[in-house]
């Protein structure tokens, strides 16, 4: 565990301070109720912003965006549960951006220290922060925290709700409330009469709720705990979801931009007479760094913007890959931005003759996020009103930088929010947003769908970025004695925050030590340092952000420093894991029999282990691979989680195996170049993903014993990158340090 004594005082001072300050304010704020961003239409009934009951029945809000990860499903799933509904008759949509749905899950990440063995104090620390959250009207989807933030909060509403209809019964019946049961729907009466939720609603609407009500133990759920028919999978399958890129207004125009593919650099000229000659385009605008092209169809949008010759100013950053790494390489030479884990002397413990010291480097690309749906978002400016629908992660934030583009107030704007083909953090930001309304700005009153082309969309992305590693462990019969990891890159959370919210945090990053200074290995002398490389390549939240370079430099070490010791790798780590932390073990434990790890192994197959634990859940992960001809075959994967309590098992399933998915690709082909300032991919053909050949069989085992709900969105991509490494050393003893692994090694079906 971290050594809270060798943390700076300045940053533990000024935590302190802020949380203080936070708490004596904010007690006002955090029991006042936020105002109900839900208006009700003629025959509708909020009972509060989770809930609407109509004619139709009953609609439950889904406050977090959904880009396949479930939310849909399970977020109305907590609230039917307790309101007692039946799930056949549940519909669900996505609410408007309102400081009701703040997320103070996100506050879970806030703290400096590891995730796995918190102290009291900690919670208390973390609950006094999500004021914050709520004050300020944080509504965002990302951190694998949906349904953390949710659990109790959207069960307490369905809870709270049930009883005031409750109450609006026994008005109505004149009977005692105690007396008064609900089923699917309808509160019913001993002598068995029933009366429905929506001949309630309205007078359930007048009486003030109930301020705390007692939630129903596990042992009654009906939907909790089990796999739930998804809400968004028919309209998935049939076409018939509306994306961002699917909205159509009346006489809606249709657009696409260009901007400087050397990131941040200016526009310097352009000449647009051929594109404006085309037929049905509209115009070519300039938007200052860029400009947009508006036509009748997007197609044609997209041959006129290729048609607008345009001079490009530099780029404010190294021109090229390597030279954006040598500034990478040598952060890890200057002094640290923090060191969130000292346990113990790791200078001195190489003190004895038979100890063994290891050292190795690692790097890691730039990645795009390359979602399936490209950047998109429709808008309607009518002059005083900004309207917008489009897939976003943070809908708040869109408002109000789309307002502050167009001169409006934040109260003049709306985004609706849409179904999002893909996320992965990267539609957390606004950029697409803001650019939309710009040029909806430009041809006022006619709404316009800016949709990126794939190329435009590959080569303007806030990507994950570049890393390196300096490893040095330390062996003592046969066990870890020491270890001491350094790590460099530019910061996402600097520079995502600043650009959010006009503040990059000060103090120690712990975003980018992440997945490296808080792992559950009971290594005495433990020290990690971060180091910031200053680079302003625009970086972003990548799914499982720092976890995704540190769980690949973490766990390929430590199968380094197993074998230096003579160990099995699992079993290596087990014995560190076991005296540090039960579920991360035991994650251990079961990956290892799922995968029958100690059987003897086929010749010309190998098996790599890692487990990391992100975003409170702890993930362990074999991937098995085969030789094919002096080529390799991913052939089977095994994944044991431990998410406290598994709310949906399918989800949850599916969220695992997407992470390894996501993390494979990574670490098999992705890569992000840098050649005169410009990215070098631009499409899928040279930006690949793993193919449905190539996926290995995978299976799943979830866990249910650390005592809270975990994130399952992220956790699994970090094992990912490091056990197909160890596993391709298992087969050829090649130990692979740099990503992507298609640098030296082919891949097959």
């Amino acid at each position: 565990m971290p050594n809270w004594g060798k943390i700076a005082r300045r940053s533990f001072l000024i935590g302190s301070a802020a949380v203080a300050g936070g708490v004596a304010f904010g007690i006002w704020q955090y029991r006042r109720d936020l105002p109900n961003p839900l208006e009700p239409g003629e025959g509708e009934v909020t009972l509060n912003p989770w809930i609407i009951i109509d004619a139709q029945g009953v609609t439950l809000i889904a406050a977090r965006a959904e880009m396949g990860q479930g939310v849909y499903t399970t977020l109305p799933a907590l609230v039917a549960e307790e309101l007692d509904v039946a799930w056949d008759q549940v519909r669900v949509i996505h609410g408007p951006a309102a400081k009701a749905y703040y997320n103070a899950g996100l506050m879970s990440h806030a703290l400096p220290s590891t995730d796995y063995d918190r102290t009291a104090w900690q919670e208390m620390m973390i609950e006094a922060m999500s004021i914050i959250p709520k004050t300020i009207g944080l509504q965002v989807t990302g951190g694998s925290t949906s349904t953390l933030d949710a659990h109790d909060k959207l069960r307490q509403a369905g809870a709270t709700a049930r009883e005031t209809l409750k109450q609006a019964a026994a008005r109505r019946l004149s009977v005692d409330v105690e007396t008064l049961t609900t089923r699917d729907g309808r509160v019913i009466a001993q002598d068995g009469t029933e009366l429905t939720y929506q001949e309630l609603a309205e007078a359930a609407a007048a009486i003030d709720p109930p301020r705390r009500v007692a939630l129903r133990p596990a042992s009654d759920w009906k939907y909790l705990g089990r796999a739930m028919p998804r809400l968004d999978m028919v309209e998935k399958v049939t076409g018939t979801a509306t994306f961002g890129i699917d909205v159509r207004l009346p006489g809606m125009r249709f657009a696409t931009v260009r901007m400087n593919p050397r990131l941040g650099g200016p526009m310097l000229s352009f000449y647009a007479t051929e594109a404006e000659a085309m037929p049905d385009v509209d115009r070519v605008i300039d938007l200052g760094t860029g400009i947009a092209v508006v036509a009748s169809n997007t197609w044609l949008a997209m041959q006129a913007a290729d048609a607008v010759r345009i001079d490009w100013g530099p780029a404010p950053y190294p021109e090229t890959s390597e030279a954006l790494m040598a500034v990478i390489r040598a952060a890890l030479d200057a002094p640290p931005n923090s060191t969130l884990r000292d346990d113990g002397d790791v200078d001195s413990a190489a003190d004895m003759a038979t100890d063994r010291v290891i050292e190795a480097d690692y790097t890691v690309p730039w990645l795009a996020h390359a979602t399936m749906e490209p950047m998109s978002a429709a808008a309607h400016f009518t002059g005083d009103r900004l309207e917008i629908w489009t897939g976003s992660q943070a809908p708040g934030f869109a408002e109000r930088a789309a307002a502050e583009a167009t001169g409006l107030s934040p109260e003049q704007v709306t985004c609706h929010v849409t179904y999002m083909g893909g996320g992965f953090g990267r539609r957390g930001e606004y950029d697409f947003v803001v650019l939309a309304a710009r040029v909806a700005q430009a041809m006022q009153g006619t709404p316009v769908q800016v949709t990126w082309s794939r190329d435009e969309d590959m080569r303007h992305d806030f990507y994950r970025p570049a890393a390196a590693a300096r490893m040095r462990g330390v062996i003592r019969n046969g066990f870890a004695h020491a270890l001491d990891g350094r790590v460099a890159a530019p910061s996402v959370t600097r520079q995502s925050m600043a650009r959010l919210t006009g503040n990059a945090p000060p103090g120690p990053d712990k975003g980018h030590v992440e997945g490296m200074f808080n792992q559950p290995y009971a290594i005495p002398n433990y020290r990690v340092s971060g180091h910031l490389a200053e680079l302003s390549v625009p970086i972003g939240f990548w799914r499982s952000v720092g976890n995704s370079f540190n769980g690949f430099f973490m766990e390929s070490f430590m199968d380094e420093m197993a074998i230096a010791a003579g160990r099995d790798p699992l079993a290596f780590r087990l014995d560190l894991a076991e005296r540090e932390h039960g579920p991360s073990a035991a994650v251990l434990r079961a990956v290892a029999e799922m995968s029958a790890w100690t059987a003897p192994r086929p010749e010309g197959t190998g098996k790599g282990v890692a487990m990391t634990h992100s975003f409170h859940t702890p993930v362990a992960v074999v991937v098995e691979v085969a030789d094919r001809d002096g080529d390799i075959a991913l052939t089977r994967a095994w994944i044991a989680c431990d998410v406290g309590r598994a709310l949906d098992p399918a989800i949850i399933e599916a969220q695992m195996v997407g992470g390894l998915v996501y993390g494979l690709s990574a670490a098999i082909m992705e890569e992000i170049s840098f050649a005169g300032g410009e990215v070098e991919q631009w499409n899928y053909t040279d930006y690949d993903a793993l193919r449905i050949s190539q996926m290995p069989e995978v299976s799943v085992r979830i866990l249910e014993t650390t005592g809270h709900v975990g994130g399952v969105g992220e956790p699994a991509t970090p094992p990912a990158a490091p056990a197909l490494a160890n596993a391709i050393y298992d087969l050829r003893g090649e130990r692979i340090r740099d990503l992507p692994l298609n640098r030296r090694v082919r891949f097959v079906a």
